[in-house]
C-alpha cells in the first residue's frame, strides 16, 4: 500500500465481506455480527466520506475550472474572429469606397481635360478664323497692289533662249551673265 488512507469503496468492500462472512442465525436470514469491528469499519467510513466528498469536489471544481477557462478561450477566439470579420469587411468597403472615389476622380478629370480641349479647340478655332479675316485682307491687298503694278507696268515678253542640254531654260545663272 501506498499509505493513502483507505477510500470509501474499500471500506464498504470490507463491511461488506464482514457481513457476508458472518455466522448466521438458525432458521433465519440474520447475522451475527461483531459489535466493535462493525463500529470500526463504520467510523472509517464516516472519516472517509469527508475525505472522498473533498476530491469529489475538488474534481468537480477543477472541472468546473476547466470548462470555464476553455469556454472563456472560446469566447475570446470568437470575439477576436468577430473582430478579424469586421476588421475585414471594413477594409472591404474602405477599399470599395476608395475605388468609387477614385473612380469618380477619374470622371470627374476626363470630363475636364474634355471640356479643356473643346474650350481649346474653340479658341484655336476662333483665333485662326480671325487670322482667316486677316491673311483674307492681307491677300486681297496684295492682289491689288499686284493688279495696280501690271496695269502701270506691263510685264515685258520674255525672249527664248537657248538651253544647253541638261539645263532648263527658265533656269537664270548669274555667273553667266
Amino acid at each position: 500500500m501506498t499509505g493513502d488512507p483507505p477510500s470509501i469503496d474499500d471500506l464498504l468492500v470490507e463491511l461488506r465481506d464482514m457481513v457476508e462472512h458472518a455466522r448466521t442465525m438458525p432458521m433465519s436470514a440474520s447475522v451475527l455480527v461483531n459489535r466493535d469491528g462493525l463500529f470500526q469499519l463504520l467510523d472509517e467510513i464516516l472519516a472517509a466520506v469527508p475525505e472522498e466528498l473533498r476530491q469529489a469536489r475538488w474534481l468537480l471544481k477543477e472541472r468546473d475550472d476547466f470548462l470555464r477557462q476553455a469556454q472563456r478561450e472560446a469566447d475570446e477566439i470568437l470575439d477576436e474572429a468577430r473582430a478579424q470579420v469586421e476588421r475585414m469587411v471594413e477594409r472591404t468597403e474602405i477599399v470599395r469606397e476608395a475605388r468609387r472615389s477614385a473612380q469618380r476622380t477619374v470622371d470627374d478629370a476626363d470630363a475636364q481635360a474634355r471640356r479643356l480641349r473643346l474650350e481649346c479647340e474653340d479658341y484655336i478655332d476662333q483665333r485662326l478664323a480671325e487670322f482667316e479675316v486677316v491673311l483674307d485682307r492681307t491677300m486681297a491687298t496684295v492682289q491689288q497692289g499686284r493688279q495696280r503694278l501690271q496695269v502701270a507696268y506691263p510685264a515685258p515678253e520674255p525672249e527664248p533662249e537657248e538651253a544647253a542640254p541638261g539645263e532648263h531654260p527658265a533656269f537664270f545663272d548669274q555667273d553667266e551673265t
